[in-house]
């Protein structure tokens, strides 16, 4: 069974291109970053792993807190840790830089 969970963040700066970083396979992730026109920024992520929300929410409110970047952002994950989760969104942000 797949989890959708969405989250929403205040955006001030934009990024220029797409990125798409990492594949989905067992402990990995996979994102998909697109620039957004909305001062802000909406996350989906896509999870077989039920019952993290408050993890996925912490994650990625660390990261729009250094990085105020008006996105659309699709996460594919299949077991990803934090630390995994946070090296690819570093990952996904230098590619649309």
């Amino acid at each position: 069974m797949i989890e959708t969970l969405t989250f929403t963040y205040p955006a001030s700066a934009h990024v220029a291109r797409r990125a798409h970083v990492g594949v989905v396979a067992s402990g990995n992730c996979e994102l998909l970053l697109e620039p957004s026109p909305e001062p802000s920024a909406s996350v989906t992520v896509r999870t077989s792993v039920g019952g993290y929300a408050t993890t996925w929410e912490a994650v990625l409110a660390r990261f729009f807190a250094r990085h105020s970047i008006a996105v659309r952002l699709e996460i594919d994950d299949f077991g990803a840790t934090p630390a995994v989760v946070a090296m690819r969104l570093e990952q996904a942000l230098e590619q649309a830089r």
